[in-house]
């Protein structure tokens, strides 16, 4: 049995609603598919230190949030250019929060 999970464009309006609501900032930097598309996020903390993570199908059918690359800029942005050449549905999310690792973490609640 499968169950029932939010579509990309809610999961995007969720995640950037939880940002502004502990004072942060979110912006969506490309669209992807509204439905299905895959969802890449941008994680600033006051501006400073990018962590990129993506919304990853796991074994069992459910969905994770995992680092995908370092803080270094230049290495997030490589990620990103990489993911959307073989992703054009693939949204990328930049949120800039103040306590960045703890927001990581409580995304796996949203989805």
């Amino acid at each position: 049995m499968t169950q029932a999970r939010l579509v990309s464009s809610m999961l995007v309006g969720a995640l950037l609603r939880r940002a502004q609501a502990e004072g942060g900032f979110g912006t969506v930097l490309a669209k992807g598919d509204p439905t299905a598309g895959a969802i890449g996020v941008v994680l600033l903390e006051r501006g400073e230190k990018p962590s990129f993570f993506e919304r990853l199908l796991q074994p069992d059918g459910t969905y994770s949030w995992q680092r995908s690359t370092g803080t270094d800029e230049a290495e997030v942005a490589a990620a990103i250019e990489r993911r959307r050449r073989f992703d054009p549905d693939l949204w990328i999310v930049e949120l800039d929060i103040a306590s960045a690792e703890r927001f990581a973490a409580e995304m796996n609640l949203l989805g």
